[in-house]
């Protein structure tokens, strides 16, 4: 059940522009975890071993659990979630279809890598809503089972065969440049979320030097994703 919306955010609603705003964050986020839990269970389908396809059919169980209540306050908003969800269809899908891995291996660290980068990104845009959306959208973003499974996984890998590391680390690099590519046009793209960020007379908003240190936070958590799979950034 999504989090009342509360004194304080009822007035932020008031305004349209924050309005159209929250719900085209609901609608990227839900459908970025739509997208997720297609491709775990997609990477459940190839898994190597019983017990990993069982752990990846969990996560992406728990993925899909996260979609309902981003979809019940869109409702609540007064908007069909398919109509804020269809926007970042075709984008989302295209960057998908850009960094399609070519093995296990490379769907795992996509899902832990690439979906971290996504994540980094919307808490940071959630940090200028009211608080019952921003609780919300964190909720929605929490990890899956991601992070301790795939480190296992990776490192496991890289142990049985050192050359795995070298090709697994470009392919997280290569996954940054497309995700914080992918971030930026998201955000350009959709007036109300560059409105957002721009802020208003009545809000904070970010200016360039600001947005410069959201990207090197971003930047720096990516990194430590990466030391942790034993991987060079």
């Amino acid at each position: 059940m999504s989090a009342p919306l509360g004194e304080a955010g009822a007035v932020a609603f008031d305004d349209p522009g924050y309005r159209a705003a929250v719900v085209d964050l609901l609608g990227a986020v839900a459908y970025g975890e739509l997208s997720a839990f297609e491709r775990l269970a997609e990477d459940a389908r190839s898994a190597p071993s019983l017990a990993d396809k069982v752990a990846l059919g969990k996560m992406a169980s728990i993925q899909f659990g996260h979609v309902e209540p981003l979809l019940d306050r869109i409702e609540a908003l007064g908007v069909t979630p398919v109509a804020a969800l269809d926007p970042f269809r075709k984008p989302f899908d295209a960057f998908h279809a850009k960094t399609a891995p070519s093995d296990w291996l490379e769907g795992l660290i996509k899902a832990y890598v690439g979906d971290g980068l996504a994540a980094d990104f919307y808490r940071e845009i959630a940090a200028f809503l009211d608080a019952g959306t921003r609780e919300l959208i964190i909720e929605s973003l929490a990890d899956a089972g991601h992070a301790d499974f795939v480190v296992d996984r990776v490192r496991r890998a890289i142990e049985s065969d050192p050359r795995v590391g070298g090709r697994l680390a470009l392919w997280g690099r290569r996954l940054m440049g497309e995700a914080l590519s992918q971030a930026q046009r998201v955000a350009a793209e959709r007036d109300s979320l560059a409105a957002l960020l721009a802020g208003g007379v009545d809000r904070p908003g970010m200016d360039l030097a600001a947005l410069g240190r959201m990207f090197s936070r971003i930047t720096e958590n990516h990194a430590r994703r990466m030391a942790e799979l034993g991987l060079a950034a």
